[in-house]
């Protein structure tokens, strides 16, 4: 008999240089970094209520975006696949977590001139939709179909608008189920699934992070929070409202990992 999988989440400091993050969408304001490391301890905390094993890699001074560490790698049952992010200033982020993920799965590598970020890449079953056009480029996205075809993947390119990664604007909250901004991205890209609808005055409201059948979910978003409540959801809500104004969601602040 063997042991049933375990979730590990990798997740990584606060750089002290997070003030000088990348920025596409939004201006820039002063973050609190003691707030935002306070925001950090309390969704790690809640990732260890869902079961989950935290383990935490260190940042340099000059990772300012390194929190975001979905963004260096997207790990799959099979495999996982080391990006080369957009923002040429991320790319020292990916080795330690090439190091930290290679544990666990074979690992590959998006190389020059492809781009690709985690964070533009959502996972409906063997379907990876990824989006293109600020941090993923056509290169990027031609290289992760030919890594995980062999795996029985498929690749999908869906456009999107108004935010920095796919995943700001949809998300998986159930087995059928979507989160979505329809402002920014059609939800007729994802066919088969059922959605919810944002409130339109949360636009920043797509992104959720599933663990098992919860979500962990930013706090500030109480009005479409109600929307996945009256759904049956089980919603962990979680401070971030710092971490938002350097353009980052729940899902861009950890790796998900099964291990045995």
């Amino acid at each position: 008999m063997t042991d049933a999988p375990q979730l590990l989440a990798i997740t990584r400091d606060i750089s002290p240089a997070i003030e000088h993050c990348e920025l596409t969408h939004l201006e820039r304001t002063s973050i609190d970094v003691t707030r935002a490391r306070a925001e950090h301890e309390v969704y790690e905390s809640v990732l260890r209520d869902l079961g989950c094993q935290v383990q935490r890699l260190p940042a340099g001074p000059d990772m300012a975006d390194s929190v975001f560490i979905e963004d260096a790698a997207l790990v799959l049952d099979e495999l996982a696949v080391i990006t080369r992010p957009g923002a040429a200033s991320r790319r020292a982020e990916t080795p330690a977590v090439a190091e930290a993920v290679r544990r666990h799965r074979p690992v590959a590598a998006i190389l020059a001139p492809g781009t690709l970020d985690g964070g533009d890449v959502v996972r409906i079953g063997k379907r990876l939709f990824v989006g293109g056009g600020y941090r993923s480029n056509d290169a990027g996205i031609g290289q992760l179909r030919s890594i995980v075809s062999s795996q029985g993947y498929t690749v999908d390119s869906v456009p999107f608008e108004g935010c920095l990664h796919l995943k700001s604007a949809v998300s998986v909250v159930a087995d059928d189920l979507l989160l979505v901004n329809p402002a920014w991205v059609d939800a007729r890209h994802f066919a088969s699934m059922r959605v919810i609808e944002v409130d339109p005055g949360e636009s920043f409201a797509a992104n959720a992070l599933r663990v098992g059948d919860a979500l962990i979910y930013p706090a500030e978003h109480t009005r479409t929070r109600a929307r996945l409540e009256a759904e049956g959801l089980d919603v962990r809500p979680v401070p971030a409202g710092e971490l938002a104004k350097a353009e980052g969601g729940v899902t861009c602040c950890c790796l998900l990992v099964s291990v045995s």
